[in-house]
């Protein structure tokens, strides 16, 4: 076994990874709570701030990806239209069938240099789990309760406080609403059958409104919407765990690019939109996977080594002292030091294993189902 292989099979190198990452976040959460101060004096440099301290928490996620697991993303797109990611801002939507599409999402912004500064719309309870949700906080994402009388006027104040963003952002949106399962699926069809909507093969129903009115506040900001289409060759079903133990998956992204103009101003009309769009995206996956590709020229953008920079500098500034600290406890000899060392260290992991459980499909939102039932009554 080679010394990578031998190292991703200790448990023990898993717990430093969590380790580094929920220190290192920590540290940044504590940094991001000081720049609060600069908000009523200059809102541009604490907006600027917070994406490059955001980038050192979300850069570690990417890390495991594209470095850590090794994990190849294949982009399938227009060539005309490639010079112009990251040059500008967009809405990207994409589907919501893995556990990591929110990983590859935020590999797409790395890609083309503005994970630091992409914007999300989640769910509320995300605000409260440290290190991610609260960087979210800082950095003016967007989170909603499900339940539009009362997210409509928050949700259009934060995008409209958008509009002066100093940085190219992309706004990332799940319109699905939650992660697709076959119960989902199967609830949200009987409410497009219910409303004289197409019916979906691999989609869950698109909800609209939230899109229409991202699209309604932020118009004029945006330059266009990036129709993102995720997959996985070889019936791969990639998890948050498989990338932290180093598990290696092939993903391949199909985006469009799609001028802003060509949306309807109407809500109504928006919302015929996306649904043809969803139509368009399902036909799009019966091709891959039926042909394992997409109707577009594979493109691999270069790899940034600044994800695996960040890592390595919080590993150096924090392994050391950790170390130190386990060599004077054990040469204290005392045994319910070692005993608490183990505890909080046992902690950390449990903690990171939570988190990864937020993102796993069989532990998912009823979000969808629930809903979807009360449609039906």
């Amino acid at each position: 076994m080679d010394i990578v292989g031998f190292l991703k099979s200790q448990f023990i190198f898993h717990l430093l990874i969590c380790y580094i990452f929920i220190v290192s976040g920590l540290i940044i959460n504590f940094i991001q709570l000081f720049t609060l101060i600069l908000w009523p004096i200059n809102k541009q440099l604490f907006r600027r701030i917070n994406c490059r301290l955001a980038y050192c928490i979300s850069s570690q996620m990417v890390m495991l990806l594209e470095w850590w697991s090794g994990t190849d993303c294949t982009l399938y797109t227009d060539p005309e239209n490639y010079h112009k990611y990251g040059k500008e801002n967009a809405i990207v939507i994409l589907n919501h069938n893995f556990e990591i599409d929110f990983l590859c999402g935020w590999n797409f912004c790395e890609r083309f240099g503005v994970l630091g500064s992409s914007k999300v719309l989640a769910k509320k309870e995300l605000s409260y789990m440290p290190i991610i949700g609260w960087m979210w906080y800082f950095l003016e994402i967007v989170f909603c309760k499900r339940k539009w009388e009362e997210d409509r006027k928050t949700v259009m104040q934060k995008l409209l406080n958008l509009r002066d963003y100093p940085e190219n952002f992309w706004f990332l949106i799940h319109c699905e609403g939650t992660r697709f399962t076959e119960q989902k699926h199967q609830a949200s069809m009987q409410v497009a059958e219910a409303k004289g909507l197409p019916k979906l093969k691999y989609h869950l129903l698109p909800r609209t409104k939230g899109f229409a009115v991202t699209v309604q506040c932020l118009r004029n900001v945006v330059s266009a919407v990036y129709d993102s289409t995720l997959n996985f060759r070889n019936n791969e079903n990639p998890t948050l765990l498989g990338v932290l133990n180093g598990k290696k998956y092939h993903a391949d992204l199909y985006v469009r690019r799609i001028p802003l103009e060509e949306i309807p101003e109407d809500e109504q009309e928006c919302s015929n939109w996306l649904h043809r769009l969803y139509q368009e995206k399902d036909a799009f996956q019966e091709e891959y996977y039926r042909t394992g590709t997409y109707p577009a020229v594979p493109i691999v953008p270069p790899r940034r080594p600044w994800t695996l920079l960040n890592w390595l500098f919080w590993a150096l500034l924090l392994l050391y002292p950790l170390f130190k600290l386990l060599i004077n406890m054990i040469n204290s000899g005392s045994s319910l030091t070692l005993a608490s060392f183990g505890f909080v260290i046992v902690m950390a992991s449990v903690g990171v294993r939570w988190m990864i459980g937020v993102t796993e499909i069989n532990k998912g939102s009823t979000y969808g189902n629930n809903d979807n039932k009360q449609k039906q009554k």
